[in-house]
């Protein structure tokens, strides 16, 4: 019997996208429901882009946006400060061993895209992709 070499995992496992799912599609319905009471986040539709889990599943790191982008340091402050009573609400809805400890960041994904969007926008750049558009036609 030929034993395998041990190799790192090379992403995030399917119980840890699993888990990390279910935890966002439960915060994003808490805070479109409004179930947190949060004067500073009252008036806030906050988007839940994406939740990441650590291996043992004890830390989501929650990646998060105010609708607009505008008072992302005071969404981010409010979450932190109710943290306690998010957790209560992923406790009850979804069952794991061990309620996570919940990090809030800001979700820079649209930045990113606006930047990746501003860069291919370039002219040296359109003129690269239609130039190896018709290298691809020559052959």
């Amino acid at each position: 019997m030929s034993k395998r070499p041990f190799r790192e995992p090379s992403g995030p496992s399917q119980r840890q996208l699993r888990v990390a799912e279910l935890i966002r599609r439960t915060l994003a319905e808490v805070l479109a429901r409004g179930d947190l009471y949060d004067p500073d986040i009252a008036h806030m539709s906050i988007t839940v882009g994406e939740v990441r889990m650590t291996p043992d599943l004890r830390t989501a790191t929650v990646f998060v946006l105010p609708l607009g982008g505008h008072d992302v340091e005071i969404a981010l402050a409010a979450l932190h400060r109710n943290k306690g009573e998010l957790r209560r609400h992923l406790n009850n809805n979804v069952q794991l061993k061990y309620s996570p400890d919940l990090k809030f960041v800001a979700d820079r994904t649209f930045d990113q895209m606006d930047e990746t969007r501003r860069l291919l926008s370039q002219e040296a750049v359109q003129r690269d992709v239609h130039k190896g558009d018709s290298d691809d036609a020559a052959q």
